[in-house]
């Protein structure tokens, strides 16, 4: 199918019902089950932010990343982060060309639409720091230049939850750059038997080689605005304020949400009402919503976290006190 450029499918329930409709179900022609992940996904998207990815390997983080760059028909990009790895290598950097006697910029690997960063962990502290400018500012500066990021433009990073050998923790400003913390667990037994069976039947290079773009950036970008002007009611609004203030004053956390928390819950809390048919948000995407936003935001106590505790356990303890609007 040929993407048609301005024009957004109509449909009674939202205007961009049956496009997201459309795109996860391409997406499940290639990923077997991974519901949760594709949907908090494209609701990353849909809210033009960035997203980290924690699972352990295998469970189709990449490929997930590479389809969705192929169904917008945008540019992608893979950098392994590693040990070594240095921000030049990342960024980009000034090279001297002989034939004008000047210096040239040349672009790295970031330089690109989606940007897969494969355990974004394992870089030292200066070259996780160079992701701050472009990730906040979608920008890059190098040698005094200023140059922007193509539009659209999304950092998805990943990390396995298991090896922390040779690891770098992330910092808390980094990580609360990124709009959304997805976790990823391992499929059920019947998705992957499934899983087995497309595999046996065609291989998914193969599948996602043959797939073709359903919309194009500029659809996108009508569609995050369209995202943007859902309706919330004003205690909605309260709501979420509530939830995120409430991070700040609960005895098992040591570090509360910040207002961008705040902000990123209402932003998902949007998407996911589109992502579900309607143009307006109610309570329960915002409860959908809070666990991905907050998980990597707030710092569990250390006696917490001698109990055993997970930060989504904190999350479900203050979600189940707070008296839900209606």
């Amino acid at each position: 199918m040929e993407p048609t450029e301005g024009y957004i499918p109509q449909n009674d329930a939202h205007p961009l019902t049956a496009l997201v409709d459309q795109l996860q179900d391409r997406i499940h022609e290639v990923i077997v089950g991974q519901h949760g992940m594709v949907e908090q996904l494209l609701a990353g998207l849909l809210a033009d932010g960035h997203i980290l990815i924690e699972g352990v390997p295998g469970v189709a983080k990449t490929l997930t990343a590479k389809l969705l760059s192929k169904l917008i028909n945008i540019r992608f990009s893979r950098i392994q982060f590693t040990p070594d790895l240095m921000p030049s290598d990342v960024l980009g950097t000034s090279v001297f060309n002989p034939q004008t006697s000047t210096f040239q910029f040349k672009a790295g690997p970031v330089f690109s639409n989606i940007v897969l960063i494969d355990e974004i962990n394992r870089a030292p502290a200066k070259t996780q720091a160079a992701l701050f400018e472009v990730m906040e500012e979608r920008q890059v500066t190098v040698d005094g230049m200023t140059h922007k990021m193509q539009s659209p433009f999304m950092v998805i990073g990943t990390q396995n939850p298991i090896e922390h050998e040779g690891t770098y923790r992330l910092p808390e400003a980094q990580l609360d750059r990124f709009l959304l913390k997805i976790v990823v667990n391992y499929p059920s037994l019947p998705e992957e038997i499934k899983i087995l069976e497309r595999h046996n039947q065609q291989a998914i290079t193969e599948l996602l080689n043959n797939m073709e773009p359903i919309i194009t950036p500029d659809l996108l970008s009508n569609a995050r605005m369209q995202v943007r002007e859902t309706h919330i009611e004003p205690k909605l609004l309260e709501f979420v304020a509530k939830i995120v203030w409430e991070t700040r004053n609960d005895r098992s956390l040591y570090l509360g949400a910040s207002p961008r928390a705040s902000i990123a819950l209402l932003q998902i809390a949007k998407a996911f009402s589109v992502l579900r048919g309607r143009n307006f948000v109610i309570p329960e995407d915002i409860l959908g919503a809070a666990p991905a936003v907050l998980r990597h935001r707030i710092g569990l106590t250390p006696e917490r976290e001698m109990e055993g505790a997970t930060t989504d356990d904190v999350i479900k303890e203050i979600l189940a006190r707070m008296e839900i609007p209606r």
